[in-house]
C-alpha cells in the first residue's frame, strides 16, 4: 500500500515547560521504531508545509488564529492554558502540524498516495473553533477532513479517534457538518471533562471508564463505530491516533495493548478499503510513555502499510 510518512524537523523546537509529557522525543520515539522496524524504506517520505491561513480558518475563527499569531513570543514563553504554552518555535511547529494533513489529503486525493502518516506535533484535537487548549494549538484533523470537504469537494469523510482523551474540539468544529461523521472514544470522566453526546449521523461518543481494556474497547468500536461507519460511507478516512490508552502509558487509567491498536487501525482500513478507496489520513495525537508510544505508531504505521 503506497504510503505517505509526512513530518518536519521545525515540530521538534516547540518546547513547553521542564519535563512537559508533550515533548519532542515523541517523535523521535516513533520515528526510532519506524526505522528499527525497517518500515522507512518502503514508506514515501514528506516535509510537512505549513498550512495556510486561510485553511486553518475553515476550523477556527478568525480572531483565535490572529491571536494565536501576534501572542507568538519572541522569546521565552506565552500560555494558552495552564497546561498549553508557546515557545518562540510553537507557531511554526503547528503550522506544519496543520500543513501535513492538508498534504496528505491532497496526496490522498490525487491518487498518488492511499494512506498518509503525520508524525508532527503539537498535536490538535483538543483545539476547538475559538480556543486553544490541552497540547494543543490549532486542530489539525479538523483542518485536514474540511479541506478535503472544501477543497477536493468530498461529500463523506469520516473522522475516528482512539485517543484516551476526548476530541472535544473536533466534535466542537465538525459536529453539525452535514459532511463529516466523527467517532470518539474515550475516558470519562477524564479531561477535557466533556462526556460528549452523539449525534445521529454526525457524532458517535462512546465515553468508557478507566480501568477499561481491550475486551470492552473492542466491544465499543465493534458495536457503535464501525455499523455508523459503515452507514456513512466515507470517502476518506481520518484517524486521530493517540496512543495514551495503553497500559504502560500513566496518563490514562486505560490498559490497552498493543495488539488492540493494531487491531482497531485493521478495522478502520477495513472500513476505508470498502467505501473509500483505502484512502486513510492517521494523524498523531497522545501518547507519553515512550517505549509504549513508538512501538504502537510503528504497528499502526505497518497496518497502514497493509504488511
Amino acid at each position: 500500500m503506497q504510503t505517505a510518512y509526512i513530518t518536519h524537523p521545525d515540530c521538534l523546537r516547540h518546547v513547553m515547560i521542564e519535563h512537559h509529557p508533550e515533548c519532542p522525543e515523541r517523535l523521535r520515539a516513533v520515528e526510532d521504531q519506524i526505522s528499527a522496524r525497517g518500515l522507512m524504506d518502503f514508506l514515501r517520505y514528506y516535509e510537512a508545509p505549513n498550512a495556510d491561513v486561510h485553511q486553518i480558518e475553515r476550523a477556527h475563527k478568525v480572531e483565535y488564529v490572529e491571536s494565536i499569531f501576534n501572542n507568538s513570543p519572541l522569546e521565552g514563553f506565552y500560555h494558552v492554558d495552564p497546561d498549553t504554552w508557546m515557545n518562540p518555535y510553537t507557531l511554526e511547529a503547528a503550522l506544519r502540524a496543520a500543513g501535513a494533513g492538508i498534504l496528505a489529503v491532497d496526496l490522498l486525493a490525487s491518487g498518488e498516495m492511499k494512506r498518509a502518516f503525520c508524525n508532527v506535533r503539537p498535536p490538535g484535537h483538543h483545539a476547538e473553533h475559538a480556543t486553544g487548549l490541552g497540547f494543543c494549538f490549532f486542530n489539525n484533523i479538523a483542518i485536514a477532513a474540511l479541506h478535503a470537504v472544501e477543497h477536493h469537494k468530498l461529500e463523506r469523510v469520516a473522522i475516528v479517534d482512539f485517543d484516551v482523551h476526548h476530541g472535544n474540539g473536533t466534535e466542537d468544529i465538525l459536529a453539525h457538518n452535514k459532511h463529516t461523521l466523527f467517532c470518539s472514544t474515550y475516558q470519562h470522566p477524564f479531561f477535557p471533562g466533556y462526556a460528549g453526546k452523539s449525534m445521529e449521523r454526525l457524532v458517535v461518543n462512546v465515553p468508557l471508564p478507566a480501568g477499561t481494556a481491550g475486551p470492552e474497547f473492542r466491544f465499543a468500536v465493534q458495536k457503535h463505530w464501525l455499523p455508523a461507519l459503515r452507514e456513512f460511507k466515507p470517502q476518506m478516512l481520518f484517524i486521530s491516533a493517540g496512543f495514551d490508552a495503553h497500559f504502560e502509558d500513566d496518563m490514562s487509567g486505560f490498559s490497552l495493548s498493543d495488539d488492540d491498536y493494531v487491531w482497531v487501525t485493521r478495522k478502520i482500513c477495513g472500513v476505508a478499503d470498502e467505501y473509500a478507496e483505502g484512502r486513510v489520513v492517521s494523524m498523531l495525537e497522545g501518547g507519553y510513555d515512550l517505549t509504549s508510544l513508538g512501538r504502537c505508531a510503528a504497528a499502526h504505521v505497518k497496518v497502514l502499510m497493509n504488511l
